[in-house]
């Protein structure tokens, strides 16, 4: 920095010395003014490109990062604020979930026998529900299988009596068959 200003003062001193400074001065570091104005004029362009296409969408960009931080930590306060009322919510519904359940025991110490009476009756009455349900299911599934064996039986005689015979049975030929033969089965 000393060496800057010692290069002025010695280029002043050089200078020869007209009544105008800046005059002095252009003289004395060959200015020209063409060539600064053009340099002046780079700059700026220079400056506006950058500001349009480099520093703009950087704020652009930071802008945004900020409001979405902020938009963060406003969700963060958010938050903690409906943790702590579910916590204090929470804590109430535990308090009255407890008394509630004190209360429930001394009723039910108070009702134990005539309730164990009551649900044994009703757990035989449900047993007998369910084995009625069961016989009901096995009957309807017996009918069903007798029904599914008799249709296979008759697809099976007229199928043999078809091939035996060595002709296509009618739908009365059929029948016939079906009929002779089941009332055979269940004779």
């Amino acid at each position: 920095m000393f060496d800057i200003i010692n290069v002025l003062a010695v280029a002043a001193e050089a200078a020869p010395s007209s009544g105008n400074p800046l005059e002095n001065i252009v003289k004395t570091f060959h200015v020209e003014w063409p060539l600064l104005i053009a340099q002046v004029l780079n700059i700026l362009v220079v400056l506006f490109i950058l500001k349009k296409f480099a520093f703009g969408p950087i704020l652009t960009m930071l802008e945004q990062r900020r409001a979405r931080i902020i938009a963060g930590e406003d969700k963060i306060k958010l938050i903690e604020r409906q943790l702590a009322d579910s916590v204090q919510t929470t804590a109430a519904a535990i308090a009255k979930a407890n008394d509630e359940a004190v209360r429930m025991i001394s009723e039910a110490k108070q009702g134990a026998a005539s309730f164990t009476e009551q649900k044994a009756q009703e757990a035989i009455s449900s047993a007998q529900q369910i084995l009625a349900k069961a016989e009901a299911a096995a009957k309807a599934d017996r009918e069903r299988l007798v029904a599914e064996l008799k249709r296979e039986f008759g697809r099976l005689v007229v199928a043999t009596t078809s091939q035996v015979i060595g002709k296509v049975l009618t739908a009365d030929d059929q029948k016939r068959i079906n009929e002779d033969a089941l009332a055979r089965v269940e004779g």
